[in-house]
């Protein structure tokens, strides 16, 4: 039986300030028309398989459920990881999942953040890989190089095993541009995709051989695993005294059952700005623009514009990406850089990091529009059907303003209905909630004010997602 997994635990900082830590880069959309989570689920269609296993941070629980929730796929498990320990572990406690479902589950095991246009021939590449992964030969698909990739590690292709499937001669890390060279004339050469296809039972028992602290901590993660609405919530002390590495140089390297199958897909793992100028449509120009954007002289440039209009003159090379409170400006050879600058706001303490102006949350979303001492405004929306916790805060007045939908307000002991154009005021130290008891999204407007205005300023009394004291 054929699972796929998708692995979705990254953090994409060389994408920011797109991609951040609370809405990475595998919940954008990015080089498609949905989310790469979901391009990631589609392009699945098509083959025999069962709904797919997904691996998450556990701070992307919501984000998950809601993303599949709204395009209507589905998943068999949702997986949470109380902390990252890189793709070894993920996978193991996906392969004991699997095996809850069939004996012989076979994973099909990808990355949530990756881009392929040719979507025919990877599920082509797929069916070659599955009588080899059936027959235990742990299966990694290697990308048909056209370029001397330096961003890449390389695996090369050994003897044969059938139709563009080899056995691994050898890993090989990321080289130097003339050795990128060679390996490009060589013809042998594969780029390391990080995808996989392997039997559940083969890999855990590779992990057990060559990582055998990844392989108990991970089998006492799941054992200890408890139930969470319908997520599978990993035992947190056991996964977190897992030792972080992954599945390349855990079992891949070391396995003498490897196999690579080789695949020319249009493949792009979207690791920098870079790579979005590489697969983008182009003007005449060689630009690639999205949003408002005006050129004047501009050539050979990516420019992102979310919010406000990008105007550019007399440049070349560049990438710009603008968004409500940040920009980049950076050149085009230098964006795997970009990764500085976010630790440089890490070192800050700065929420930019971590959070956009637009935050997600279980029940829907919120922005702020303006914030000042004493007083912040924000944009509040509530899915159909959601609520928010009973709360209440120490240091914070709020008043609610209803611009559309239907709004159920829960204010001490009243409990009442608002409609667009009418509002409430919500008294500091009350209890309170905000549902949506409508089919259609709420809108409101949300005026606060206090000597105090951080998120942390929540005492939760009741709460559906699990997240009250």
């Amino acid at each position: 039986m054929l699972i796929p997994v998708i692995l979705s635990g990254g953090v994409g900082s060389r994408l920011w300030p797109v991609s951040r830590e609370a809405f990475p880069k595998q919940f954008q959309v990015l080089g498609g028309d949905q989310s790469m989570l979901l391009e990631t689920a589609t392009r699945l269609t098509g083959i025999e398989a069962s709904a797919p296993i997904i691996v998450c941070n556990e701070e992307h629980r919501f984000l998950v459920a809601e993303q599949l929730r709204t395009s209507g796929a589905e998943a068999s498990a949702i997986v949470l990881e109380p902390v990252g320990r890189n793709t070894a572990p993920a996978v193991a406690v996906a392969a004991l999942k699997a095996l809850e479902v069939s004996d012989d589950a076979v994973l099909l095991v990808l990355p949530a953040d990756h881009l392929i246009k040719d979507t025919n021939a990877f599920q082509s590449a797929v069916e070659l890989g599955l009588p080899l992964a059936a027959q235990g030969k742990l299966v990694t698909f290697g990308i048909v190089p056209d370029a001397p990739e330096t961003g890449y590690g390389y695996i090369k292709a050994g003897d044969s095993l059938a139709d563009a499937a080899n056995e691994i001669a050898s890993f090989v890390e990321k080289p130097d541009l003339e050795t990128a060279k060679q390996y490009l004339a060589d013809g042998s050469y594969r780029w390391n995709s990080g995808m996989f296809l392997l039997s559940a039972k083969s890999y855990l028992e590779e992990l057990k051989q060559h990582a055998p602290e990844i392989a108990q901590a991970a089998t006492a993660a799941f054992t200890g695993a408890s139930k969470d609405l319908d997520f599978t919530r990993l035992d947190k002390e056991s996964f977190a005294s897992c030792p972080s590495d992954s599945i390349d140089y855990a079992v891949m390297e070391n396995t003498k059952n490897g196999a690579v199958v080789s695949l020319d897909c249009g493949w792009n793992d979207v690791g920098a700005w870079s790579a979005l100028w590489d697969v983008g449509e182009k003007d005449e120009s060689g630009n690639v623009v999205q949003g408002d954007v005006l050129c004047a002289d501009v050539k050979n440039s990516y420019l992102r514009g979310e919010e406000r209009m990008i105007a550019a003159v007399g440049v070349e090379d560049v990438v710009v990406v603008e968004t409500t409170d940040a920009v980049l400006v950076a050149s085009r050879d230098r964006v795997q850089d970009v990764k500085s600058i976010v630790n440089q706001l890490k070192a800050s303490g700065r929420e930019e990091r971590t959070f956009h102006n637009k935050v997600y949350r279980p029940w829907g979303s919120y922005a702020s529009l303006a914030i000042t001492d004493g007083f912040q405004v924000k944009r509040i929306i509530v899915n159909p059907g959601a609520k928010l916790s009973l709360q209440m805060h120490h240091h914070r007045a709020e008043h609610w303003i209803v611009v559309k939908g239907t709004a159920e307000v829960t204010c001490g002991e009243k409990v009442f209905i608002l409609s667009e154009d009418q509002s409430t005021y919500i008294p500091l130290g009350h209890k309170h909630r905000l549902s949506n008891p409508g089919v259609i999204p709420l809108e409101l407007i949300e005026v606060q004010s206090g000597s105090y205005l951080g998120e942390d300023d929540i005492v939760r009394f009741e709460d559906v997602y699990g997240r009250s004291s």
